[in-house]
């Protein structure tokens, strides 16, 4: 029998466990029939998973005793818009719910992200479980409760903090992803490393191939351990008012170039993030705040594994650092007017700043353009 291993996101009353590991999919209405109030669901998914995966979780449900129906959404993060949200709502309505009728998350993290912002809004709110599909799903946005939309103003700013009853993560279905969806997923694996674990980081070094290849073991705990840290942070601080903008690391460089480059298949959300985090240490290190060593470690380690590290990836050899500016300057951590960095003083040492200038982002805008 494959291992299975159980986080539990520590939230009093609102507990809940993510489950990890080989095989954990055809349990997926086992499962769930203990922590649902009406063995009822809809299955909201897209079109490219639903072909893979939507006739075994039905099997699954079927079995136990859980009535379902489902809804297919267009693939990709233009799915993340208020148009789509409101024909999901409209579906929603149609199918006669109740506020004890469940909603589940069959895919990556747009699915994820789509659904549980729906489940918040729904009748004033309903649960919802997430069964992440993607790497990056599986140890970042099905964990946690943050639920978004995209609008033109920016990446996530229409949204809640709505929290799962229950994650099931597979770490089996990742074969089914195409290598470049890995990737991406896999720097959310690595941030784990470098904002709070420098032993993670190390592990990575040694078994990310292992991670990207398909090894089961290696693939397991290191949606584990991702898991871990992600479930210890937000039960310290559910609605980021602290230490969980630490998750952030890349980010707000990575909500830009995605911004930049129109929220499409130009860039994936994993890829901004790696080219985000490269930024980071490297603003790191022009402030005299970090080590150029633990940098070219980050940089050299998010390559090896086939992630982008600079901006030219997506944008090209010609590109305005005064739009990305722009697009940061729009970030849901501006405070007060200042923009807030996660920076780092080392690998496993990152800590929030808003001491970070335009001239400092404009020089390290600069230097990105060499490399």
């Amino acid at each position: 029998m494959n291992a299975t291993e159980t986080v539990t996101v520590d939230l009093a009353d609102r507990r809940y466990d993510i489950v990890v590991g080989e095989g954990v999919f055809a349990r997926a209405g086992e499962l769930m029939a203990p922590v649902l109030h009406q063995k009822r669901v809809i299955v909201v998914t897209d079109k490219t998973v639903g072909k893979l995966h939507l006739d075994a979780l039905a099997v699954s449900l079927g079995k136990a005793g859980i009535a379902h129906s489902a809804i297919v959404l267009p693939p990709g993060e233009q799915t993340k818009d208020f148009a789509h949200l409101e024909s999901l709502m409209s579906r929603i309505l149609d199918a006669g719910i109740e506020r004890r009728t469940a909603l589940v998350a069959l895919g990556g993290g747009v699915v994820g992200d789509i659904t549980g912002f729906a489940a918040a809004i729904a009748l004033r709110g309903l649960e919802y479980i997430q069964i992440p599909t993607t790497l990056l799903a599986q140890v970042d946005s099905s964990v946690g409760g943050k639920t978004a939309i995209n609008t033109r103003h920016g990446k996530n700013l229409i949204g809640s903090f709505h929290q799962p009853r229950l994650v099931i993560a597979d770490t089996g279905i990742l074969d089914t992803l195409p290598e470049r969806e890995l990737l991406a997923g896999y720097a959310e694996v690595v941030k784990y490393g470098l904002l709070g674990d420098a032993g993670f980081f190390a592990w990575l070094e040694g078994h990310g191939a292992a991670v990207r290849d398909g090894d089961p073991e290696a693939r397991r705990h290191a949606v584990v351990r991702s898991c871990r840290a992600k479930a210890a942070i937000v039960a310290a601080d559910e609605r980021e008012t602290g230490q969980r903008a630490l998750l952030n690391l890349g980010h707000t460089f990575g909500h830009a170039l995605e911004a930049e480059t129109g929220f499409g298949d130009a860039l994936l959300h994993g890829e901004g993030v790696a080219i985000g985090m490269v930024l980071a240490f490297d603003l790191s290190v022009q402030l005299g705040l970090c080590d150029a060593v633990d940098a070219d470690l980050t940089r050299r380690h998010l390559a090896a594994i086939g992630l982008p590290t600079t901006p030219a990836h997506a944008l090209g050899n010609i590109w305005s650092a005064e739009a990305l500016i722009g697009h940061m300057a729009k970030d849901k951590k501006v405070a007060d007017g200042k923009m807030t960095f996660v920076l780092a003083r080392g690998i496993g040492d990152a800590f929030l700043s808003q001491d970070v200038t335009r001239d400092d982002l404009l020089t390290l805008f600069e230097g990105a353009r060499l490399t």
